[in-house]
């Protein structure tokens, strides 16, 4: 996924401009311009510095010299916790006195050649880029590259001559009259981009909401077409009987397995269900009723003895407290 950058003019933009800067010790940071580049740094942004030295050209610095001053620009940014991606320069004027520079570029603003091999080199869309600087050849850069603008507004920015370059192809997409405000207008523009993705997603699903309901609008009204369809199941539904009664061979093989199995485990069962317990619990309720009809037999007897009658009912009752206590004990097993 590319990256997206500011792109920053150099001179008034980031530093004081004296005229040409011969100097590292020249070098001066506007007020709040670090502050502005950890703001942008900590909002995704690549920072890199593209400026016009025609300085070079007009003999004023050496290329070896304009590479301190800008070891000198990385420093002052440091210290105060600052850090650039990348410096792009263009060296050359068409009316410069160091016939090596002397000549048109591609790299120098207003054309867009120094953002665009920035772009190349470091992955960069440009369309989610911007480019800052205090002079309309900076904004034409700019909007040539795909990128959104912002003009610094300064005295120097209205002394640019209105011949040299078309004003309508220069106009900023914002102005501010700091870096720091640039960076609050950037913030902004992101809130207000975030704002509308929300809102475009939320009309997505509220389409998409919509959609599902009609299609169950729809299908809610196809539904009374349906009994049309009920002859051919209701026809399905009666051949599987008719299946169903002509049973294979396999089948009877399967039934009369489970016929067998059924009665293995009744005989099973049987056999364990039977205990010890239970076959005195038995014998014992026959001798119970055995003594019940003795008592009647004496009660009966016309040479009747109540101690007989006691006697007999007393064995009967307590033969049949054992046989109960057989049962339980048979229970518990």
């Amino acid at each position: 996924m590319s990256d997206k950058a500011i792109f920053l003019d150099r001179d008034n933009t980031l530093v004081e401009d004296p005229g040409y800067i011969s100097d590292p010790d020249q070098l001066k940071l506007l007020d709040g311009v670090a502050e502005a580049l950890v703001e942008l740094k900590a909002l995704g942004y690549k920072l890199i510095v593209v400026t016009n030295q025609s300085a070079v050209a007009r003999g004023i610095i050496t290329e070896e010299v304009l590479a301190e001053i800008h070891e000198r620009l990385r420093q002052l940014l440091i210290e105060k916790n600052a850090f650039l991606d990348g410096i792009y320069y263009c060296p050359h004027h068409p009316e410069g006195v160091v016939a090596k520079y002397r000549k048109e570029s591609k790299y120098r603003k207003p054309s867009p050649g120094m953002l665009l091999e920035a772009a190349d080199d470091m992955d960069i869309d440009l369309g989610q880029s911007w480019c800052i600087g205090n002079s309309r050849s900076d904004v034409e850069a700019g909007l040539r590259a795909g990128c959104k603008t912002v003009l610094i507004d300064t005295p120097s920015s209205h002394k640019e001559s209105s011949s040299s370059m078309s004003p309508a192809s220069a106009t900023p997409d914002y102005k501010a009259v700091n870096i720091k405000e640039a960076v609050n207008i950037i913030k902004k523009y992101m809130r207000s981009a975030a704002d509308d993705r929300s809102k475009t997603q939320t009309a997505a699903k509220t389409q998409t909401v919509s959609v599902r309901q009609t299609a169950e609008e729809v299908s809610a009204t196809a539904e009374p077409s349906r009994p049309a369809k009920q002859p051919e199941s209701e026809h399905k539904r009666q051949e599987q009987p008719q299946e169903q009664q002509t049973p294979t061979a396999t089948t009877d093989e399967l039934l009369g397995d489970i016929l067998a199995q059924i009665k293995s485990m009744q005989r099973t069962e049987m056999f364990h269900e039977f205990s010890i317990m239970r076959l005195m619990a038995g014998v014992v309720q026959v001798l119970v009723l055995f003594f019940l009809l003795v008592t009647v037999w004496f009660l009966m007897s016309p040479e009747r003895q109540d101690n007989q009658v006691f006697v007999a009912l007393g064995f009967a009752i307590v033969l049949q407290l054992m046989a109960l206590t057989f049962y339980i004990m048979h229970g518990r097993k």
